[in-house]
């Protein structure tokens, strides 16, 4: 397994959950590719802990599907699987649906300009072609009502299934972004019209424009 150069630029007291973010998002972003065979040994040293959170980490990754781990043998990077990915945006986008109908009537003024201002950044960075700035601000905005849901059984499924549609993204991503720029867009002003089941239906629609096929997944943000 290549370790990536450079200093990862953490501590030498990494907890477990800092060490599970950082090969998650090394998972991905498509640091470690599909199929790769990942070493709890040449993590702990790139990382600069010992093995044991090494492989706590890997076991948790397993049971969001990013890792395959063979008895005795080695734990890979899994490759894409339609079927799962299906399952978890379906999921995920439940959730948000959830989350989006609870919190609307609850979110403030400054909630809705900070959307608006990551569907701004959204928006700019789908026209650069910008991935990471994408999925950054994408993932920005459908935060806040999360946060604001204050749901910890919410928090704890999206952060199990989330990692693995944003993969399928990264991996498979258009830049034909806009469909979900002005989903974004509506979803916001019918937060702030106070129609919840309106914002609801456009929350779980916005995480359907991921169409995901055998074979293959088109991304529209």
């Amino acid at each position: 397994m290549p370790i990536p150069p450079g200093d990862p630029a953490v501590g030498r007291s990494l907890l477990r959950d800092d060490v599970y973010r950082r090969l998650r998002d090394a998972i991905v972003d498509g640091t470690f590719v599909p199929g790769e065979q990942l070493k709890d040994g040449d993590l702990a040293e790139w990382l600069g802990v010992s093995r044991t959170p090494v492989r706590e980490a890997l076991l948790r990754l397993g049971g969001s599907g990013l890792v395959v781990a063979l008895p005795g043998r080695s734990t890979r990077v899994s490759t894409i699987d339609p079927e799962a990915v299906r399952d978890a945006r379906d999921v995920i986008a439940a959730m948000h649906e959830l989350a989006v109908r609870q919190t609307t009537g609850r979110l403030g003024a400054d909630d809705l300009d900070r959307m608006r201002e990551a569907n701004r950044r959204f928006a700019e960075a789908v026209t650069a072609g910008d991935l990471a700035a994408a999925l950054d601000a994408d993932e920005a905005m459908h935060g806040i009502p999360i946060a604001a849901l204050g749901n910890h059984a919410v928090t704890a499924v999206l952060d199990q299934f989330d990692p693995l549609v944003r993969r399928a993204e990264r991996l498979r991503f258009s830049t034909a972004g806009h469909t979900s720029v002005e989903l974004h867009t509506q979803l916001i002003e019918k937060i702030a019209a106070g129609d919840a089941q309106g914002a609801g239906r456009v929350a779980f629609d916005i995480w359907h424009t991921l169409r995901i096929e055998d074979g293959q997944s088109t991304s529209t943000g």
